[in-house]
């Protein structure tokens, strides 16, 4: 039986999140007062591609995005969620579950730290690095990341680091579920471009018992300091549109019990969505491109009060 991240903070730590969302709403409702309305988030295209190096290495290389994925354009439907339309708006902060390994938690009495891995910097997040060859199967996504200043008029942050990572079509995550403790899969780091854009090739996640289908990022100020949770300047996640969460667990192989959990919670019942504004959701839900059979192309923007 799959244990995850079910609790959900709701001392100290949730009374800061609480208090920094109506912060960023005031923010927002002061940019409309002063700009007479919501500003255009910058435009932009790519993604790093820093593969071999750690999340630590500066001078890794980016530019290019992940070989090998499907491209989601190629299919017929299409899923609401954030866009580069909404707004300065800063991205909620979320907890980062019991499995992130970024040196805040042990794993059979280790502490586990994937950012001090070489090879952790890398577009394409399917394949196990270092420890492993395996490759995470599922339907393909492309998922692009804007990440901009929603305290300087929507400007792009470049040179920033994201660290993504989700469980796989079964609901397991790599390093600490059992099967999968000897697989990094599904974890990487980019850095964003001079449009503040970084783009990962992944697969859809499953959806485990208890949690509404999400995937987990972090937000450094450089790949240099993307070493370890102390350095995280944002920790969120982001949700799966729930029409297309139903055509992959209704029609791809493998998903297991993907469908029958989806039915059982929805954003709003979710103990990690379910306290965000109707306007929270929907920046944090992922726009996507595609279909289930041909994969999906995703996108998201990521507001960060610097």
């Amino acid at each position: 039986m799959n244990e995850h991240d079910h609790e959900h903070d709701l001392g100290l730590g949730h009374d800061l999140r609480v208090i920094s969302r109506r912060l960023a709403e005031r923010r927002r409702l002061l940019g409309y007062m002063v700009g007479g309305g919501a500003m255009a988030l910058l435009a932009g295209c790519g993604g790093g591609d820093g593969s071999g190096a750690t999340a630590g290495d500066s001078n890794s290389s980016s530019g290019s995005t992940g070989s090998g994925g499907s491209s989601g354009s190629t299919g017929s439907g299409s899923s609401s969620g954030g866009d580069a339309t909404s707004g300065c708006v800063a991205s909620s902060s979320e907890t980062n579950g019991p499995y992130p390994s970024d040196g805040t938690n042990s794993v059979n009495g280790v502490i586990s730290n994937v950012l001090l891995q070489s090879g952790v910097v890398r577009s394409d997040i399917r394949d196990s690095f270092g420890i492993s060859s395996n490759t995470a199967g599922g339907v393909p996504l492309t998922l692009e990341i804007t990440v901009f200043n929603s305290n300087a008029s929507c400007a792009a942050l470049s040179g920033w680091a994201i660290y993504l990572w989700h469980c796989t079509r079964d609901g397991l995550y790599s390093l600490y579920s059992a099967g999968v403790q000897n697989e990094n899969f599904l974890r990487g780091v980019q850095s964003t471009d001079s449009s503040g854009k970084v783009s990962f090739t992944t697969i859809f996640p499953g959806c485990y018992a208890g949690r509404y289908p999400h995937i987990h990022f972090e937000v450094f100020q450089s790949l240099g300091t993307a070493t370890g949770a102390a350095n995280r300047i944002l920790t969120s996640q982001m949700a799966l549109p729930r029409d297309a969460c139903s055509s992959v667990y209704s029609t791809a192989s493998d998903y297991g019990s993907s469908l029958s959990n989806l039915g059982r919670v929805t954003i709003a019942s979710d103990n990690v969505f379910g306290d965000n504004t109707a306007a929270q959701i929907a920046a944090q839900t992922i726009a996507l491109t595609g279909s289930a059979t041909a994969g999906y192309n995703g996108s998201i923007v990521v507001g960060v009060p610097w």
